[in-house]
Parts: structure tokens; sequence; C-alpha cells
């Protein structure tokens, strides 16, 4: 019986008339037009199209060919093909694959790599205003969040003695810091053991690291490895880094008055994770700025052993400070950082010390 169709090749809109084929193997289907010009479909990669509204004419395809349609008007007139009803494999999912793949590596590559690498050349160029709105609006919402429902945000230690005793410390620092550092230093009614800074030159203390100094030395040494970090504009950095492109037109544009970037910051620069370099060279620049106020650099190490000792390396205590994997190698850089033959000054005096102790009474 002969049989005929009609053949759609995909490019001209009008189909051709063809007569079908099967060879001798039953291997392939031969469409043949009244010019004599032939096609050919392995019979293995013949599909028939299911959404063809007819009830016994067919459309059928070739899974590999996206456009290419065969119309018979009685599919009866052709072999039962067992695979005729399966499913053609989606066209391009090998490329659809790599496209994929393409976007996640798009996605780690800048995650990985642009955002850091953006972080630390614009970290050098944001604006001053932008930096330190940014950093006021982390500390209110860092106030916010500690804070509760009933009382409102964390309170801040105001007594005005207590901040003279701390303003005299920063005074000794002053001579000693780069020409224009703005630097505000806070007290919050915490017992955490904490101490960070956040980007535009905020320091911030927790009341519970004073309450564990046994000395005014431990609390400068602290203060002094933080304006380190100030200087370096570490923690606008890792604002950068943290909040990923939204943070850095955020910067860019200084619009932080708020908002979900300013949520996320807050417990990343809270318990900040600074890179080795970034903590040695944080802990080098603290030694000179305590040596210039005449106080010993070995008091940091002091600070940091005597808190490990008591409270271990996790229990309660800031992560970047007793977390930190070369914590005993900060603490023997800094005691070899003391010079010999030194006669060190207090910080501050007892009665200093005294009204620091009580700032938050």
């Amino acid at each position: 019986m002969t049989r005929h169709g009609t053949y759609f090749d995909g490019d001209r809109a009008l189909g051709r008339a063809v007569t079908l084929t099967l060879p001798g193997d039953a291997k392939t289907l031969l469409m043949t037009d009244d010019t004599g010009d032939t096609v050919s479909w392995p019979i293995a990669g013949i599909r028939q199209v299911k959404d063809h509204a007819g009830a016994r004419d067919a459309v059928l395809r070739l899974k590999d060919d996206p456009l290419a349609r065969l119309y018979v008007q009685d599919l009866n007139d052709l072999p039962r093909w067992p695979h005729l009803q399966k499913s053609a494999p989606p066209k391009g999912r090998g490329r659809l694959a790599m496209w994929a793949a393409g976007a996640v590596a798009a996605v780690a590559l800048q995650i990985g790599v642009l955002i850091p690498l953006m972080a630390d050349q614009l970290a050098n160029i944001i604006p001053a205003r932008a930096e330190r709105a940014l950093g006021d609006a982390t500390f209110e919402q860092i106030r916010s969040a500690l804070g509760s429902d009933a009382l409102g945000p964390l309170g801040l230690c105001e007594d005005t003695q207590g901040h003279a005793a701390l303003t005299a410390m920063k005074t000794a620092f002053e001579p000693s810091m780069p020409e224009g550092t703005e630097v505000s230093v806070y007290v919050l009614n915490h017992p955490m053991i904490n101490a960070f800074a956040l980007p535009g030159g905020n320091v911030v203390f927790f009341r519970g690291l004073i309450d564990a100094a046994e000395t005014p030395e431990e609390v400068a040494a602290v203060f002094a490895h933080e304006l380190g970090h100030v200087v370096s504009r570490d923690p606008t950095r890792h604002a950068l880094r943290s909040a990923g492109s939204i943070g850095v037109l955020g910067l860019l544009f200084g619009d932080f008055a708020g908002g979900a970037v300013v949520l996320f910051l807050t417990e990343r620069l809270i318990d900040a994770h600074y890179s080795q370099a970034a903590e040695a060279a944080a802990d080098t620049f603290a030694y000179e700025l305590l040596e210039n106020a005449r106080v010993s650099p070995a008091a940091l190490g002091d600070m940091f052993e005597r808190l490990r000792a008591k409270h271990g390396d996790q229990s309660g205590v800031v992560a970047h400070f007793l977390t930190h994997p070369t914590l005993s190698d900060r603490i023997d850089a800094a005691r070899a950082a003391e010079p010999g033959g030194v006669t060190w000054d207090p910080i501050i005096t007892d009665a200093q010390w005294a009204d620091l102790q009580t700032i938050c009474d």
C-alpha cells in the first residue's frame, strides 16, 4: 500500500506532498516529493506530536529537529512503532545545563572574587559622610536589636566622669593617629565581653569588657586594637563584603538610613571575623599606639590571655578576639613587642579608672 503525507521542512510555510516509503531494513522512513527529492528520517527518532487535535491524522516530528514536521492523514497507514509515543528530550538540554552552570559560576565569581575586590578598592574611596552614615545607622540598629520591646534600645553608659576617663584614653592616642581621623567611642550597658569598630570611626565597648579588665591598660590595649581597624577601614571593607553589591551601591549613594542591609550588617559587625592579616595589622598598629602613649604593648597580650584562661575560647567571649586560630601567636607577639628598659606610665589615673569602672552606674 502506498502511503502519503505532507512534509514541512521548517524553512518554508508551505508543505510538500510526499510519498512515504519503508525500505526493507525498516530502519528509515523515506519521504519523496514529486521532483524526486528525498528526505530520510531514522525510524528510532520519529515521535508523534502529542498536542495535535486530530482523531486519526497525526503530526510527526524528528526528535533532533525542532522545526520539521510530517503530516499523515491516517496514522494506521504506518506501522505501530513502539517508540512513537516516547517523549522527545527537550532540544538544547545540554546547552541549558551549560547556561545554568555558567550562571552559578558567575554568582560564585561575584561573591568570592569581584565583591571582595570591589570592597577592598571602594573602602579607600567611599565618602566619609556615607561611611559615617552607615556606622551611625548600624550602631542604632545594634542598640535596638540588643534592647527590649518594653524598655527600648539598649542603654548607653553616659556617666560624665566615666566618659571623661574614656576620652582621656582617646586623647592619649590622638598624637599617633593619622591626621583627620575622627573617632567616637561609646559604651553599651550589656554584660557581653566585647568591643568592636564600626564604619566611620565608631568604637564601641560593652560594659562586660570593662568589668572583665583588671587594669585600665588592658582596656586601652583593646581600644588601640580597634583603632587599628578604624585606621585600616576594616569595618567598612567587611561591611561591603558582607552586604555584597547592595552594600556597595548603598555606600556609594549614602542610602543607609535603615533597611534590610543595616539589619543584616548588625550581627556581622558585632562579631566581625577579619582576616589573619587584618588582625595582625591591627595588633601591630596597637603596639605602636600604646608605646607612644607610654603604655606597655604587652597589655594586649595580657588581656587576651587572661580572658582566654577565664572564659575559654568560646564561652561568651567575642569571637574575633578569642577564637582566632593564631591567638597564641598574637599573645606572644604582644609580649615580644614590649621594648626592654622602658618605664611605662598609667594611661589614666586611679581615680579615672574607678570612674570608668562605674560608667554604667
